[in-house]
């Protein structure tokens, strides 16, 4: 990728990251830190690779995104906003009464949202039924999904991996947001999915291991996905609470919304690492 595309992506996922913490911030509730460790993921995906177009959100043709660890909606939302599917003052509306953006993304009120979601190892299922649906009919679009690393515990994700390859949903692609840390501490202390890699390899997927956060590295497994003849899983090694210093790699942060001097705290941290990009 050249690098003045590197440049770009990278100050509109510090645009999202600073929509994240507003979000949460206004709401006095949320999910910062897995929504800030998959934030260049999904800026990569919505700005860069995804066939979408914020003027026609439902369009036929348009590749399918679900936010399958769906208490990373201030995430979803703060990309949607960016990318144009609604406005960016909206963002300090989450949870807020009245508002289209809810705890969890609701697809019947939220332009460009493809599916609601919320409780853990759905999302996924709901994936997989988008890109059986995309090669029954032969629909050319994609779907992508991402996971968080403790939602792996669940076991309905299994059996979705276990039937995507089975139906050979080579249109499919997962990132699994590899945090290594979820709601009660670590994965391993809580329910050691490990070796994810070997798992999803067990399924019949083609596994692709990368630094969540170069985009060189996300574009590159992207792509790779692409030449693949069955499922891909993606597994993102990442930084929870990434780019807001007090934030990271504590799961302190996976449900706790900042409060006044904490979220001035991370907004200056956010806009200075802006500022090193203009």
């Amino acid at each position: 990728m050249e690098a003045s595309k590197i440049l770009e992506l990278q100050k509109t996922a510090c645009k999202v990251r600073m929509g994240i913490i507003e979000g949460v911030h206004a709401a006095k509730a949320g999910h910062p830190g897995g929504s800030l460790s998959s934030a260049d993921i999904l800026t990569y995906l919505y700005f860069e690779k995804m066939n979408i177009d914020p003027q026609n959100p439902k369009k036929s043709d348009r590749d399918r995104f679900v936010l399958s660890k769906g208490h990373a909606a201030p995430l979803l939302y703060s990309v949607l906003a960016n990318r144009g599917f609604f406005e960016v003052e909206k963002l300090t509306t989450l949870r807020q009464i009245g508002s289209i953006l809810q705890g969890h993304p609701d697809m019947k009120y939220i332009p460009g949202v493809d599916m609601s979601s919320g409780s853990l190892g759905q999302g996924i299922s709901c994936a997989v039924g988008m890109a059986l649906s995309a090669k029954h009919f032969g629909e050319k679009y994609r779907v992508y999904s991402i996971l968080g690393d403790g939602e792996i515990e669940e076991g309905q994700v299994w059996e979705a991996a276990m039937f995507a390859a089975n139906k050979g949903l080579s249109n499919l692609t997962i990132f699994v947001d590899y945090n290594n840390l979820q709601i009660d501490g670590s994965i391993e202390e809580v329910n050691s999915p490990y070796p994810i890699d070997k798992k999803f390899e067990a399924f019949n997927w083609h596994v692709i291991t990368i630094d969540g956060h170069d985009f060189n590295q996300i574009e590159k497994a992207v792509l790779d996905a692409e030449k693949q003849d069955k499922p891909v899983c993606i597994i993102a090694k990442t930084t929870k609470g990434k780019g807001v210093s007090f934030m990271e790699n504590s799961c302190a942060w996976h449900g706790k919304a900042p409060n006044d001097e904490q979220y001035e705290i991370a907004m200056s941290d956010l806009k200075n690492a802006l500022a090193e990009l203009e």
